[in-house]
């Protein structure tokens, strides 16, 4: 009895210390400061600096401060892959300095940093833009393969699309991704995650080129690879739009993007019966 009486006291304490973070983050950022969702105290925080925006989503679980750390969720379209990494073990890092203890205006204050240091937004947003391997579609000599975009799928105000293309070549995945980033709505999805299955014609007979990539979605593009595989996919490229709406989804997320993969492949007439 002992132990779960001192369990309520632990969590009547961090929702005294949570009460009191949310009001003072609240006085600090004002309208910048955002309740999503009372009930599974979720919140976010738009933070600027150099004309780049990121947006930080928190949910804080019972047990946080003391025992665990808020769940988040980072969107900042304007940010490269690698600074993306960068700032996601710094954020763990900053947690595990101070556990036990709040965090979240720690977290803002990093993530403030990190903004500040990239340099030219312009530069940056020609990175995020086009696709590593070529600086436009006329450069890529391609011709863009026909695209069909599936419909919505929401859930607890985060939207999911799926787009899909016939491919023949790793140039005509990248014309893809280009086209779909000419879209300002895609081109600003939290995440946008993909996979791809070429099948190729050598001289030892058939082999499959086949890749994903999560863009900050950890372990979706795997999944939307494995998706492709069990539907023996071949010469296909799938892509996954995520927008987050604040309130974090757990497992659901997976799900989600499962079902929208499959529709527009489905709907593109791409799945054998």
């Amino acid at each position: 009895m002992k132990s779960s009486g001192h369990h309520k006291i632990m969590d009547a304490d961090n929702l005294t210390k949570q009460i009191e973070e949310i009001e003072a983050l609240s006085s600090i950022y004002g309208p910048d400061w955002k309740t999503e969702s009372e009930s599974s105290r979720s919140y976010s925080i738009t933070i600027v600096e150099n004309k780049i925006e990121a947006i930080l989503y928190v949910t804080l679980p019972p047990e946080y401060p003391e025992q665990a750390p808020p769940k988040y969720e980072l969107s900042a379209p304007m940010m490269d892959r690698k600074k993306k990494e960068e700032l996601h073990q710094a954020l763990d890092e900053v947690y595990l300095e101070n556990v036990g203890e709040t965090v979240i205006y720690q977290w803002v204050e990093k993530i403030r940093e990190t903004l500040l240091s990239i340099k030219h937004p312009e530069a940056q947003k020609k990175k995020v833009n086009v696709v590593d391997l070529a600086d436009d579609l006329s450069e890529l000599q391609i011709k863009c393969p026909e695209i069909v975009t599936g419909e919505v799928i929401v859930d607890r105000k985060s939207s999911f699309q799926g787009h899909a293309a016939v491919v023949t070549s790793v140039d005509e995945v990248n014309a893809v991704l280009y086209t779909l980033k000419q879209n300002k709505k895609i081109l600003n999805a939290t995440h946008n995650m993909y996979a791809y299955r070429i099948e190729r014609q050598t001289e030892r007979g058939v082999s499959m080129l086949q890749d994903c990539d999560d863009d900050g979605e950890t372990h979706a593009g795997g999944r939307m690879l494995h998706l492709l595989q069990i539907l023996d996919q071949r010469n296909a490229l799938v892509v996954v739009s995520r927008w987050f709406g604040g309130i974090q989804l757990g497992p659901d997320r997976f799900r989600h993007i499962n079902n929208a993969a499959r529709q527009v492949l489905t709907q593109a007439g791409m799945i054998k019966k």
